[in-house]
């Protein structure tokens, strides 16, 4: 089948509209680096959109009704957000579903030490990362800090102009022969990810100093690093025990290509998918059905924990609308979720003519040919994955062939080198048609990916599209 660069079907008005809704993309990402920067973002904009959080109503007991707008928010790192419908709900929902977590490096717990002359903070490297990418780069640290009080200290250093980055350090090539005959994944290590953090020992006056100062000198530039960030945030070496901070590349998303066509940026898996969604849901009108997005946490480590979409909160949540709405049973839920169609949002591999090898080119996304359908994803024998059933594949043609939709179908990589996997095998069991859908992003899992503006608008109207006019199949 022919492929089509969607950019030449587009006339002036969508041309600003896509730009717009660019621009407004490259900025939630530049604040949203991790995924309580995501909920902080989206639960500003909702609210001022009329949504309401689901808790409070819970508590006064307020009942819902057609055209009501809700979210409920999970540990600071998972979201759900309902416009009802005017059909039941036990009839199902349109949902869609992305991930806000991205690859990056953790800070451990017990991170701080001293080597060489450096301070360094320890890290574990979190999702799937080719880990030398991430050396000699400029560097973030993003997170939040829990004092045993209570106290929330939020750390935000490295993405504002006056402030300092922090990196990695790399052999130098001229001693480099050893290292470069490494395989690549072995290359850097993972326990070689550590992050510099300064260089300046504190001063000491020796003159005046008792025992203490003496013994705290032998490790005088981490105890410099220590002096700042207890004037900075009141923080103490033991703090980082009950901290979460996430290094992430440093700097603003930015446009790529002399066309600007491209945007270049770390974390767009998944908040590419993520924000479309949201946009997605806060320009669609009244709706039959009732329509969903959940934004979770964990998906680059297999959806695990409280805030992962494997966690009841979804579920519960569902459960919690439905009574407040007059309808909740433990049957009529069960005939919702099942009845419910499912948009599972993820990027998919686009098509590199560097490495054209690793690609069947028959069926591979390519940049700027619109939103993105994996009928299946998994690895090799379609292992691990979610496969759409053609009824419902068919259902997603004609709705999007109707709302003129750009999209196109692929697989993540020739058959037996690799794969992957969304959310979708989760909401799927269940019994509802889920489909795996997003973005084509070129460099996925590198500190700088990159996505084609228009993919990205495509996606949002995909989007719009399915809660507008998706059925049960």
């Amino acid at each position: 089948m022919e492929k089509k660069n969607v950019w030449e079907t587009y006339d002036e008005n969508q041309l600003q509209e896509l730009e717009q809704h660019a621009k407004e993309y490259m900025d939630f990402l530049d604040n949203g680096k991790t995924e309580r920067e995501c909920i902080d973002l989206i639960v500003n904009k909702i609210e001022q959109e009329g949504y309401r959080e689901l808790q409070v109503l819970i508590k006064e007991n307020q009942p819902l009704k057609k055209g009501d707008k809700v979210y409920a928010v999970w540990m600071n790192k998972s979201i759900v957000m309902f416009q009802i419908g005017e059909k039941p709900m036990e009839e199902g929902m349109n949902i869609l579903g992305a991930h806000i977590d991205s690859p990056r490096l953790d800070v451990k717990q017990n991170p701080m030490y001293e080597e060489g002359g450096f301070a360094y903070l320890d890290t574990h490297y979190y999702g799937g990362v080719k880990k030398y990418q991430w050396v000699t780069i400029p560097l973030a640290i993003h997170g939040v800090v829990m004092k045993k009080d209570g106290t929330t200290i939020e750390i935000n250093v490295g993405d504002h102009e006056d402030d300092p980055v922090f990196f990695v350090s790399d052999l130098l090539i001229h001693l480099a022969a050893e290292q470069l005959e490494k395989k690549a994944s072995k290359v850097i290590e993972g326990e070689a990810l550590d992050i510099i953090i300064g260089n300046k020992p504190l001063t000491i006056n020796k003159d005046s100093a008792d025992e203490k100062d003496k013994k705290d000198a032998k490790e005088a530039v981490k105890k410099g690093v220590l002096s700042i960030l207890k004037e900075s945030y009141d923080i103490e070496e033991e703090d980082f025990i009950s901290a979460e901070l996430e290094v992430v590349p440093a700097g603003k998303a930015r446009e790529a290509g002399f066309d600007r066509s491209m945007i270049l940026a770390y974390g767009q898996d998944d908040r590419v998918c993520a924000f479309s969604s949201l946009k997605a849901m806060l320009e669609t009108e009244e709706t039959e059905r009732t329509a969903c997005c959940i934004l979770v946490d964990k998906e680059e480590i297999g959806s695990v924990g409280a805030t992962g979409m494997e966690s009841k909160f979804f579920e519960n949540m569902v459960a919690e609308v439905m009574n407040l709405a007059g309808e909740y049973s433990e049957l009529k839920l069960r005939r919702c979720l099942a009845s419910s169609s499912m948009l599972s949002s993820d990027v998919s591999s686009a098509f590199d003519p560097s490495f054209a090898a690793s690609f069947d080119k028959k069926n591979v996304a390519y940049l700027g040919n619109g939103m993105v359908f994996n009928k299946f994803t998994g690895s090799r024998g379609k292992a691990g994955s979610n496969d759409a059933n053609a009824e419902y594949m068919g259902h997603i043609r004609d709705i999007f062939d109707k709302e003129k939709v750009h999209f196109q179908t692929a697989e993540l990589g020739r058959v037996d080198l690799g794969g992957g996997g969304t959310i979708a095998y989760i909401l799927a069991l269940y019994g509802m048609n889920v489909i795996d859908s997003g973005v084509a992003v070129l460099n996925m899992h590198a500190p700088w990916e990159a996505t084609s503006k228009a993919d990205v608008y495509e996606a949002k109207r995909g989007y719009q599209a399915f809660l507008k006019r998706a059925e049960k199949i």
